[in-house]
């Protein structure tokens, strides 16, 4: 504003010049990219895979390049387009620094079918986390609304008036010095929920840079020890039972020889 950066506040008077800077437009139509993937299973219906963490699953700001819908363009031509142009085959998400097994839809009916399969809660999905301290109760759920946080847009919080339900259960699988190895799952799907309910219970996920507790667990590990192992669903078509489990990830691994360390026990 003539010349000069002003606040967002400012209130724009007769005679300013203002002067502002377009970033160059995203594109509109993806391109596909080879990017490799760790496919599970795959069928003319759907596709199962690993994901890996660093990933994002679909183009949003700042990610318009790089992310799971471009590899998965290169990988097949058809799929689902229910999701819209730029999540096409997605029927749910797992956070950019979450690893673990993902379901894609390759026809609009497995999209529709898998998506009320998750509606009614019909799809299991189990996690593993290591977390921040030592659980009194070993075993237990939670219920609460999730919505956007009032003050920093780019979190979830329990504490607000427009959230939705939210349910996680989780049960202690392992136990160290101050941290602790959670099988979770959940029963709605909203975003960030683990994250933000182990933040709630004041056990958060290890490495987490949004809900955590700041870089000192960048030592251990430089991304959330969040991994969705296990999916149980019924396939889209023929209505059979279907289960797939995502090897625990190398960083992960580590992460847990690393605490078995310094607690004196052997690896499981």
């Amino acid at each position: 504003m003539n010349g000069h950066p002003v606040k967002p506040s400012y209130e724009v008077q007769a005679g300013d010049w203002i002067e502002v800077n377009l970033p160059e437009p995203e594109p509109l139509e993806l391109v596909p990219e080879e990017i490799p993937l760790d496919i599970l299973y795959e069928d003319e219906a759907i596709i199962v895979l690993n994901k890996p963490a660093g990933l994002v699953v679909h183009p949003a700001p700042g990610h318009t390049k790089g992310t799971l819908v471009h590899a998965l363009l290169a990988h097949c031509q058809n799929l689902s387009g229910i999701g819209g142009v730029q999540r096409p085959g997605i029927v749910h998400r797992l956070d950019r620094d979450t690893s673990g097994v993902m379901l894609i839809a390759k026809t609009d009916q497995a999209h529709q079918s898998l998506s009320t399969q998750l509606k009614n809660r019909e799809i299991i999905k189990e996690y593993l986390a290591v977390v921040h301290g030592i659980f009194k109760d070993k075993k237990g759920a939670l219920s609460t609304v999730i919505g956007r946080h009032t003050h920093d847009r780019k979190k979830m919080s329990v504490f607000t008036r427009h959230g939705r339900p939210a349910v996680t259960s989780y049960e202690v699988i392992e136990e160290f010095p101050n941290y602790s190895l959670v099988k979770i799952q959940i029963h709605t799907g909203r975003t960030h929920q683990i994250r933000v309910h182990m933040k709630y219970l004041n056990h958060p996920v290890v490495g987490d840079p949004l809900y955590g507790r700041g870089t000192k667990d960048h030592a251990l590990i430089q991304r959330q020890a969040l991994h969705a192992k296990h999916i149980t669903f019924k396939h889209p078509v023929t209505g059979r039972p279907m289960e797939f489990e995502a090897p625990l990830p190398q960083d992960m691994k580590n992460l847990l020889e690393k605490l078995r360390a310094r607690h004196g026990t052997q690896s499981r």
